[in-house]
């Protein structure tokens, strides 16, 4: 009886990638209002039940094609675990760079476009792994006495969550004309003037 739920749960977790991969092709190349359900759906191979079994809309699966963010970067820092906080801060920022540049622009524009008209906070709260990952890097940071007076690890995580949306953000503006990895490692370089030497 467990070897068949398992192999349910399996075949639900294949089903929704397959989805997910679908609508990512699909919203490359044409607008998300343009995109339909049953085209993601030729496009998986699946049937509509099949679609609004895992999703309950299209704009459901458009938040959701962005939850692999937080998995991505928790496996980025696996092989980092046990190193100095502000190094493995630094992974967290670079895998975050790299997932949002593999996304490309226009989706990420499409992405955005749909949280605006649409807006909730749970994207910004304590249980998103990439918040917490922060948090705990930069609360080790400062019980090594390494952050520099009068900074919070609450407010430099929520600062550097801050600042790094808003450059994804100018990089959609500018449609991904220069290296968004290259910005923002020039400014993780700026920002390391939040850390200092253990006291």
């Amino acid at each position: 009886m467990m070897e068949y739920s398992q192999r349910r749960k399996e075949q639900a977790r294949h089903t929704e990638e397959a989805i997910l991969r679908a609508a990512v092709d699909l919203l490359r190349q044409e607008r998300f209002d343009r995109v339909s359900v049953r085209d993601i759906c030729r496009a998986a191979g699946i049937t509509t039940g099949a679609f609004y079994h895992h999703f309950r809309s299209k704009d459901e699966l458009l938040r959701r094609g962005f939850s692999p963010l937080d998995s991505y970067m928790e496996e980025a820092l696996v092989p980092h675990e046990g190193e100095p906080p502000v190094r493995r801060l630094q992974v967290l920022l670079t895998s975050y760079t790299a997932f949002m540049e593999h996304m490309g622009w226009e989706l990420l524009a499409q992405y955005y476009q749909q949280r605006l008209s649409a807006p909730d906070s749970r994207s910004m709260d304590e249980s998103r792994f990439a918040l917490r990952a922060m948090l705990a890097c930069l609360r080790e940071a400062d019980a090594a006495g390494m952050l520099a007076g009068g900074i919070t690890p609450e407010w430099a995580a929520d600062f550097l969550f801050r600042h790094f949306r808003g450059a994804v953000i100018d990089w959609i503006l500018h449609q991904g004309s220069y290296s968004l990895s290259e910005k923002l490692e020039q400014d993780c370089r700026l920002f390391q003037g939040l850390f200092q030497g253990p006291g």
